[in-house]
Formats: C-alpha cells, structure tokens, sequence
C-alpha cells in the first residue's frame, strides 16, 4: 500500500532466537534502502526461535521482494509478506499522562470510551494500557494530549494470518466467491473484526 509516496509492507518472520539474527535482517533492508517503520519480536510457539513482526517503507523496488531477500538469511526460517492477505493486527502503548486529583475523572471516562486499562495511579500522574490499531492508539494520544503525555511506549505492530473461513481456503486467504464480506483494514486500522 502506498502512503506519503512510500510503499509499505508487513512481513512476519520465524527466525533462529540467537544473537546475530536482528543485525543480519536489519543490514539486509539497509542495504535495500528499506525502513523498518515497526517491529516487534517475541519467542515462537517453538522453543529456540522466535516471531517478527515488520513493517517496512521504502520505494516499490525496494519493498516489492524483501520476503522473498529475508528467505535467503540463514537464521530466517521463513518470512511472509503478509500484506495482501487476510490478517489481523494489534499493537499496544503504554501511555503515561500528568494529571491532578480532579482530572482523574474526565480521564477515567475517556479510557472507558477506548476500553483502555488504567495500570498505574500516581499523585500526579495515570499510565494507560490500550491495545488495537494505529488510529485508535493514536486518536487516544491526541485526546490525552490536552493532559499532559509524559512517556509513551509502543510495541509496534503484531500480525497473523486470519483462519480460513471455508473449506479448501489456506489460513489468511480470501473466498474466491464475488459477494464475499470481508474487511481489508488499510494500515492505520486495527485489523479487527
């Protein structure tokens, strides 16, 4: 998908979890002229090696086959771009706002309407756990602004590949039917349901 002239692609990878891995695959999209606009990495239903999750941005030459470069890598088990698939994506952002006693209220409101957990209550301060998509993450930020944001952590995207939804389809692809409902969520979504 194009955005602000870049080409932006999600790719999921199963590496070998040693060290070594990410600085191979980050000099690999150095060398393409790739930025990693997202990353998350995290252990894999397999022990000794682990899931990444990328979101990438650069020319479309660039980003056209960088799964395909990263299924070249010794510790890459396998990369997918998963981008013109059926998946489902979150991220989460801890968000840590100043506040006094009386704007506790007006917050714990707004984090209602975000379905937001509230994880620390300080003096001066409430952090917030919220998990979705870019925009909601976003849209909640610029709410809080008005308060005072004085530390946000963010994940970056997380991806898999939604289940097949009729029989004969693979996991992550869509019916070959016309009429079918399915809801492509772009990159600022949250890719639910």
């Amino acid at each position: 998908m194009k955005h602000d002239g870049l080409y932006r692609r999600t790719i999921v990878a199963l590496v070998h979890d040693k060290p070594g891995v990410l600085a191979r695959i980050s000099g690999l999209f150095r060398r393409r002229g790739v930025n990693i606009e997202s990353l998350a990495v995290g252990h894999a239903e397999k022990s000794l090696f682990s899931r990444m999750t990328f979101v990438v941005a650069g020319s479309e030459n660039s980003v056209k086959n960088i799964s395909n470069q990263l299924n070249k890598l010794i510790d890459v088990v396998n990369a997918s771009d998963i981008s013109e698939k059926n998946y489902v994506s979150r991220e989460l952002a801890l968000i840590k706002v100043s506040c006094n006693q009386s704007q506790r209220v007006e917050l714990l409101e707004l984090s209602k309407i975000f379905r937001v957990n509230v994880v620390d209550v300080g003096i001066e301060n409430m952090t917030f756990e919220i998990a979705g998509g870019k925009s909601k993450i976003d849209s909640f930020i610029e709410l809080l602004d008005q308060f005072g944001v004085l530390e946000i952590m963010r994940t970056g995207r997380i991806a898999t590949l939604r289940g097949s939804t009729k029989v004969g389809l693979n996991d992550g692809e869509f019916s070959t039917n016309e009429e079918t409902n399915i809801y492509i969520p772009d990159d600022n979504e949250s890719g639910s349901v």
